[in-house]
């Protein structure tokens, strides 16, 4: 388990964190977003043990990071993929992160298979890895000790689409496993498929956080019906907020359960009933972080 609480950091006057309280919970991925500069850097660096916090506790496993025995061996981290010696090759790197922490070298074999890593490709130094070799190898060196807690930053970034289908399978089975994973990424569309819990943090402070089914659920439904007035007003009747979309049919705030519900009760005929925007996570996302965004700031 992760878990941060009343947690901050300020440089100067500057606050990068601010009151930062979450749980990312074992068996489950928590996806942590947030746009650049939100804080999501500083607050992993402070669960790692890297920077130290001006105010609250940032625990894994029950305990500060710096206070867990041998901690490779109980989390791994992935923080920044280029930060891997250039001069070493792929197999001297997991080999001598296996030395530290006191593994049986026939884990960098398994870890160097895991991640798709051929013989020839770990004998290459890292200085002449692609970014995607470079993500495939700092996710084989935090898989390394089969620790029960993963924290990822960007582990994505530089991945192919099949490299990316790979890595959710791989968090799918490790959480199955009952291992927790806290998971940053700007992949918006790859979260919203892998993460079962979302946190997501702007100016340094929480804007929101639940499962992801509870969080998307509030983008609403888009409905349409062979009468679609008579399902606006039997709608409205009921409370709910409709708005006519742009694309034709009704935008509905609301779950799809319940706007099928009203009109089965008034026997009106639906002729599409989903949830609301292809955007999902993304539009979640621009709405609750626009102030941050470049875009938001400049109009």
């Amino acid at each position: 388990m992760i878990e941060c609480r009343n947690l901050t950091k300020r440089y100067g006057e500057h606050v990068a964190v601010d009151d930062v309280t979450f749980t990312a919970a074992p068996g489950r991925v928590t996806g942590f977003l947030g746009p650049n500069g939100a804080g999501k850097s500083t607050t992993m660096r402070m669960l790692c043990g890297l920077t130290r916090p001006t105010a609250g506790t940032a625990h894994v496993l029950g305990r500060p990071y710096h206070d867990i025995p041998n901690p490779g061996r109980s989390v791994g981290v992935l923080l920044d993929a280029s930060a891997q010696h250039s001069g070493r090759s792929g197999r001297e790197v997991l080999t001598l992160s296996a030395m530290v922490m006191g593994l049986d070298r026939s884990r960098v074999d398994e870890m160097l298979a895991l991640v798709g890593l051929t013989p020839k490709e770990a004998k290459r130094r890292v200085g002449g890895y692609s970014l995607g070799m470079r993500q495939r190898l700092g996710i084989a060196n935090a898989l390394l000790s089969d620790p029960p807690v993963l924290i990822l930053d960007e582990p994505a970034n530089g991945l192919d689409p099949a490299g990316i289908r790979w890595m959710r399978g791989l968090l799918s089975e490790f959480t199955h496993r009952g291992g927790t994973a806290l998971l940053s990424s700007h992949l918006l569309r790859e979260v919203e498929v892998i993460a079962d819990d979302l946190v997501v943090i702007g100016r340094g402070k929480i804007v929101a956080q639940g499962s992801t089914q509870e969080l998307l659920a509030g983008s609403g439904t888009v409905a349409r019906a062979l009468d679609e007035p008579a399902l606006a007003a039997a709608l409205e009747r009921a409370g709910l907020n409709v708005t006519t979309t742009s694309a034709g049919g009704l935008a509905v705030e609301a779950d799809p359960v319940q706007v099928g519900r009203i009109a089965a009760e008034q026997q009106l005929v639906l002729t599409e009933l989903r949830p609301a925007g292809g955007g999902g996570l993304e539009d979640m996302f621009l709405q609750l972080t626009a102030e941050d965004s470049r875009e938001g700031a400049a109009a």
